[in-house]
């Protein structure tokens, strides 16, 4: 069960009392410096968006939530003793990951395919998805780092994602992508040491840190100066249980050594 559910009466406007809030957070007392977030942890949509018009195997797909990533996260907070905060709501109806005047925060069309209720999105239908779901999730992100700063040492941010290996026909080939602004303390020896390790790696690959289009790295990361890192997994190797466990145990192997440096735990100085 979550450890904290961030839920208040303003998040509460388009959830029914017996659906569940928008975001938790796991292991919030754990004593590690490490915080990993999960932006597109799930695929809910609650019952007064009706589906957003979409067919229900729809939101099975990438277009809903970032499939496997969820399962890895937890995994990987357990075995380092790490808090993790956790969306729980669609990216369909508000993607966390996006600035706020980025057309796909919202998308009308996601991958071909066409979401009706995010057609014609009223001012106020937009303020009351922000309020209910991407504000209360921004806020569990931005409390945990404040008390685990409050121990005295600056915390590191991971955020754990994943990406399809075939997007509008183009193969993407890695197996685990870093995303990075110019911050290089965890991702340049992460990237480093998965390659050591056998494999492809994406250096600002499949997407890019430095577009723009991501939100949760550049305001609790890079505006915080905090050491921080952005990693995509490719779902074909984590839509099982098996390959969720093998990768969970990679990400462990590949973190824990890098985690001893004590560079990391210092305000970035550009």
């Amino acid at each position: 069960m979550p450890d904290t559910d961030g839920s208040t009466a303003e998040t509460r406007r388009l959830l029914a009392a017996d659906e569940p809030a928008p975001v938790w957070t796991y292991n919030a007392e754990a004593d590690s410096d490490l915080l990993l977030v999960c932006d597109h942890a799930d695929n809910f949509v609650p019952r007064a968006l009706d589906g957003l018009g979409v067919p229900a195997r729809a939101l099975e797909r990438h277009i809903a939530y970032d499939i496997g990533i969820a399962p890895v996260t937890r995994m990987m907070a357990d075995a380092l003793g790490a808090p993790a905060v956790f969306s729980h709501f669609s990216r369909l109806i508000v993607d966390p990951n996006r600035q706020l005047d980025d057309p796909t925060l919202t998308p009308a069309i996601a991958d071909e395919t066409v979401v009706p209720r995010n057609r014609q999105l009223s001012p106020e239908e937009l303020e009351a998805r922000l309020q209910g779901f991407f504000w209360p999730y921004h806020a569990a992100v931005a409390r945990q780092l404040d008390a685990m700063a409050a121990r005295g040492r600056a915390p590191v941010l991971l955020s754990m994602h994943s990406f399809t290996p075939v997007l509008r026909g183009r193969a993407r080939p890695w197996e685990i992508g870093v995303l990075w602004d110019d911050d290089p303390r965890l991702p340049v020896p992460l990237m480093t040491r998965a390659a050591a390790r056998g494999w492809t790696v994406g250096d600002n690959e499949p997407y890019s840190a430095r577009d723009g289009h991501g939100y949760t790295q550049h305001v609790h990361g890079d505006k915080r100066g905090l050491a921080n890192a952005l990693v995509e997994l490719r779902q074909d190797l984590i839509d099982t249980q098996r390959g969720q466990r093998i990768w969970a145990a990679e990400m462990v192997e590949l973190l824990r050594p890098l985690l001893d440096d004590p560079e990391l735990y210092k305000p970035y100085r550009r």
